[in-house]
């Protein structure tokens, strides 16, 4: 919460902020937009950051009667200074301690305006008038709060979201609201909150993961120093993925970009999976063995450190896909993501890469090696 406060401005999930000039016309505009988002499934915290009216006492001076009896603003401020906020008038030492001592009016007689107005102002040829004779009371509503963003005026409506992702409630928000409510000229609605950080980090991913994505191969191509053996590799990604988006859709997690984050760490651990276990069909090769012979073995020897490896990473996320506490909104979808990717994963490289290795190279020539019987 208090990130969303730094980044958008408000505490919530999703800010809806009007922008405009005429505070009136904001407030029409906002309240018009929070019926229609109160009746969108999803939205659990409708309310507004900082909007509304509150009652003000405004003591307004007469210029003309302070012309009059040769009255002083600073005169008529000091007295109403003092009697509502207080003058300090010495000071009280316990010890090492030193306390102010302010006197003002009490409480009771700060609520009065009959009593307010009754109030002694010195004038400067030594008489003493009422406040209520030099100054008009009056007691209206006034704006709460008045908040600005770039340059202009605005009003946020605030939304916390449960049982819903992020980006199907703003698109079905932005469709509705769009569709109900003209905007003057001047006037725009903008979604923030997590929903712009979504579409920023978004961005950012599609440069990120492309990236990943090619230093793995690059990393892999240099280890095999074949082609076609790398992207052999590479189909352990897919089915990984598809491991993850089966888990978040089985316990009903929406992607986020922690979730994102998660696909490319599970992306890591499958190709990681797969270099170990064909860079041992290698070895074996190299020594003699015919391909299926290879296979055999290597998938048996290899199956041990497959499965530790696939359980080790597994079992560590587990208390971050069951948690619950602070930050459980981050770790629940990148665990998820990774657990299940990586069961799927370990069934390809255990069952699926074997088969595929084993189809692929036992369609080339046997080199003079294989041919030699061990």
């Amino acid at each position: 919460m208090r990130f969303n406060e730094i980044l958008e401005g408000t505490r919530a999930d999703i800010a809806v902020k009007v922008f405009g000039e005429d505070f009136a016309e904001i407030e029409k505009i906002a309240s018009e937009a929070r019926e229609i988002l109160e009746k969108i499934p999803g939205a659990a915290d409708v309310e507004f950051d900082a909007l509304g009216k509150s009652p003000l006492l405004e003591i307004v001076p007469k210029r003309e009667a302070m012309s009059r009896y040769n009255l002083h603003a600073a005169e008529l401020n000091r007295v109403v200074g003092t009697a509502l906020a207080g003058q300090e008038v010495g000071k009280l030492v316990e010890g090492n301690r030193r306390f102010d001592i302010v006197v003002r009016l009490s409480e009771n007689l700060r609520e009065q305006i009959d009593e307010l107005k009754r109030l002694p102002v010195r004038v400067d040829d030594g008489g003493l008038l009422t406040l209520g004779q030099v100054a008009d009371f009056k007691v209206g509503e006034q704006v709460a709060a008045i908040s600005r963003e770039y340059g202009q005026r605005r009003a946020a409506i605030m939304i916390n979201l449960r049982g819903r992702d992020v980006e199907s409630f703003v698109l079905e928000a932005q469709e509705k609201v769009a569709a109900q409510i003209k905007l003057p000229d001047g006037y725009s609605i903008e979604f923030g909150g997590q929903f712009k950080n979504l579409q920023e980090a978004r961005a950012r991913l599609a440069i990120v993961v492309p990236i990943a994505l090619a230093l793995i191969f690059a990393l892999v191509f240099m280890a095999l120093g074949s082609l076609r053996q790398t992207l052999l590799v590479y189909t352990g990604i897919p089915l990984a993925v598809t491991g993850g988006i089966f888990a978040l859709w089985a316990r009903g997690l929406p992607f986020s970009i922690s979730a994102g984050v998660g696909f490319i760490a599970l992306s890591g651990v499958a190709v990681l999976n797969g270099l170990m276990m064909i860079s041992y069909f290698n070895l074996l090769r190299e020594q003699g063995h015919d391909v299926a012979t290879s296979v055999r073995e290597g998938a048996m020897t290899r199956l041990r450190p497959v499965l530790m490896t696939a359980l080790v990473a597994a079992i560590g996320f587990l208390p971050m896909a069951i948690a619950t506490g602070a930050g459980a909104e981050v770790q629940r979808p990148l665990a998820t993501v990774v657990i299940g990717g990586i069961l799927s994963s370990t069934f390809l490289t255990l069952v699926l890469l074997p088969t595929l290795y084993e189809w692929i190279e036992g369609r080339r020539k046997p080199t003079t090696k294989e041919t030699i019987a061990p």
